[in-house]
């Protein structure tokens, strides 16, 4: 099932199974991607939304100089432009992190589901919604919090997010991303981040190795990164 991880546990039970099916035949295309590819440039006119099976994805803005800012990392079961349905293009570019499995939708077809499949629109539209609910939270959490409070609530919400489709077992997972991949999301450079990091395993909070991510103290990581998991969404039993 292409749409398996979609909305699990996040409302994943609203969906009926008619819901699903109606989902599946949407789908036009799956394609393996290379990592470190962008897939949609900036203003580019999208047609289709693209859901993401299997790896790591990130939309991201690049400044005057080229430095780049990550403004959002997808993980399994996100559809990572719907957003580009209504508005016709990205104001961002696309890329993959890693070796990544999408599947197509075309937006003729998401058109037919917003008329025929109303319950499953609003279950669409919740997404979307759920992408401006953890965009805010990357605006305080970029404007607000210092770089060691930055990385810990941006390792917090990963884990959460991978937690919810089954990657993570609340200690333990894996995140592909480089030290400068890491800056780019937190808003510091890679020699900074590199210490952020040895900081967080002095304290005994979390440690990285090969891309293995251990929190060693969940609820100091937390409270050091002022991470509240509301604006996820996420059922009570996760």
């Amino acid at each position: 099932m292409v749409f398996a991880d979609l909305l699990r546990n996040r409302r994943r039970d609203r969906l009926t199974a008619d819901d699903l099916d109606a989902l599946e035949m949407t789908v036009s295309d799956i394609r393996s991607l290379p990592a470190r590819r962008t897939m949609i440039a900036r203003n580019d006119p999208v047609r289709m939304s693209t859901y993401l099976i299997e790896g790591f994805m990130c939309r991201y803005m690049d400044d005057r100089q080229g430095a780049r800012q990550l403004v959002a990392v997808h993980v399994a079961g996100d559809f990572v432009d719907l957003h580009g349905f209504p508005l016709g293009h990205l104001d961002h570019d696309l890329a993959t992190l890693t070796p990544c499995k999408v599947a197509l939708v075309p937006h003729s077809a998401l058109d037919n589901l917003m008329v025929t499949r109303p319950h499953l629109a609003k279950l669409l539209w919740f997404s979307t919604l759920l992408d401006a609910a953890m965009h805010r939270e990357w605006i305080f959490r970029l404007g607000r919090l210092d770089a060691i409070a930055r990385v810990s609530h941006f390792f917090c919400e990963i884990e959460a997010k991978l937690r919810a489709v089954g990657q993570s077992d609340g200690a333990h997972f894996q995140l592909p991303m480089t030290q400068a991949d890491l800056g780019e999301a937190c808003g510091i450079t890679p020699v900074h981040m590199n210490r952020m990091l040895r900081e967080l395993k002095d304290r005994g909070l979390m440690e990285i190795s090969r891309n293995h991510i251990y929190i060693k103290d969940p609820i100091g990581l937390a409270q050091l990164g002022e991470f509240d998991p509301s604006y996820l969404f996420l059922d009570a039993r996760n």
